[in-house]
């Protein structure tokens, strides 16, 4: 009768855990569907992801960037970041047309570049990429030239690249960017794959917006792209929550739908943008501002070297002072949303890599390290 009584409460313990761990299962698992379509596997999430805000760790672990102090630690516009297999960092100043590098540690280890118009020199960068070939790609927009440097700093060679933005690259040297294209009745924006020479190989999607003077649509949808490892290209275009997966042939082989609740505009923010547009005495009596009633759908995307993909959404954090941003794995399942104050760069080893900036507007680049617990 004793040893009933002792073995009634193991029972009773053992009972409890396996209905905790039933219910924590229930509650992790994916409430999505993945179907077969013409050939491409359609994976439609939820609103609410796999996990909640437990299943991750976020912690900072470096910052690169002094208000005042040695030379080799100061910015004075920082535009884009770039990190390498060996975690260097690759720091681009627009103001100063240069690339400053860091040792993971952030030890200053050399400057790359100078503003001029000579092989090497730079004129108007708005963006870096590290390739897989372990080259810097500069996007020199005011030369419209692509740039390619060696990790070392030695300059490779120059291509002239018209009106292209923001070049990614696989792992056969091909180029992915968009090209701007300016008419009388507005512009066109076109995606396109290239080969290394900027041949194009094909088209991926196009998008136009008419120009009319003295009216401003605020906030148009955009696109979006980044190249995974295995030389997928992820992009979407912001007006509805949908990414496609394209191989490296340009077939749709994915589609990745999110069902999102839209967020309103406020007008707060419509304010903060007549004030930048116009400054304080506010938007001329002459000009009409069109506003849509929500935002996009999603704001950015990245990927990291896992194939995870992090959308950047206009889902703001309860202090208001960032976004949300959905991660899916690499089959397309929403499987948390992380709060984050400034726009990712780069995610890579996870880590994560984002140019922040202090209330008086001095710019840094921090690195945080995220363990996923799921």
């Amino acid at each position: 009768m004793i040893g009933l009584f002792k073995v009634a409460p193991i029972l009773l313990f053992l009972s409890a855990s396996l209905w905790f761990a039933s219910c924590q299962k229930h509650k992790d698992e994916w409430k999505g569907t993945i179907e077969e379509v013409d050939g491409v596997t359609i994976v439609k999430n939820p609103k609410d992801p796999v996990h909640g805000e437990d299943a991750f760790d976020l912690k900072e672990e470096l910052s690169i960037g002094e208000a005042e102090g040695p030379e080799d630690f100061l910015f004075s516009q920082i535009i884009d970041v770039g990190v390498d297999d060996e975690e260097n960092i690759y720091i681009l100043d627009f103001l100063e047309a240069h690339i400053k590098v860091f040792s993971p540690s952030g030890e200053f280890l050399k400057t790359i570049g100078r503003r001029g118009q000579g092989p090497g020199e730079i004129q108007r960068p708005m963006n870096i990429y590290i390739t897989p070939a372990e080259e810097i790609l500069i996007n020199d927009r005011g030369a419209r030239f692509f740039h390619f440097i060696a990790l070392d700093g030695k300059y490779i060679r120059s291509i002239y690249q018209g009106r292209l933005s923001r070049p990614r690259v696989d792992t056969e040297n091909n180029i992915i960017a968009r090209s701007t294209i300016m008419d009388p009745a507005g512009v066109r924006f076109v995606l396109k794959k290239f080969d290394s020479e900027l041949n194009e190989l094909f088209e991926i999607f196009s998008y136009a917006y008419e120009r009319t003077p003295h009216v401003y649509n605020v906030y148009p949808p955009q696109c979006f792209w980044e190249v995974r490892g295995d030389d997928s290209i992820v992009w979407g275009f912001a007006d509805t929550y949908e990414l496609q997966i394209l191989d490296r042939n340009g077939q749709i082989v994915r589609k990745i739908i999110k069902d999102c609740q839209p967020v309103e505009i406020t007008e707060k923010e419509k304010q903060e943008w007549a004030q930048n547009a116009f400054g304080e005495s506010g938007i001329p009596s002459d000009i009409k501002v069109n506003w849509d009633k929500y935002h996009n759908a999603f704001q950015f995307i990245n990927v990291d070297d896992e194939g995870r993909i992090f959308v950047q959404t206009y889902e703001k954090t309860p202090d208001g002072s960032g976004y949300y941003y959905d991660v899916f794995d690499p089959s397309g399942k929403c499987i948390v949303k992380m709060p984050f104050r400034f726009r990712l760069q780069i995610v890579k080893k996870n880590k994560l890599y984002a140019i922040e900036e202090n209330e008086q507007g001095f710019q840094m680049v921090k690195r945080y390290k995220v363990t996923w617990k799921y």
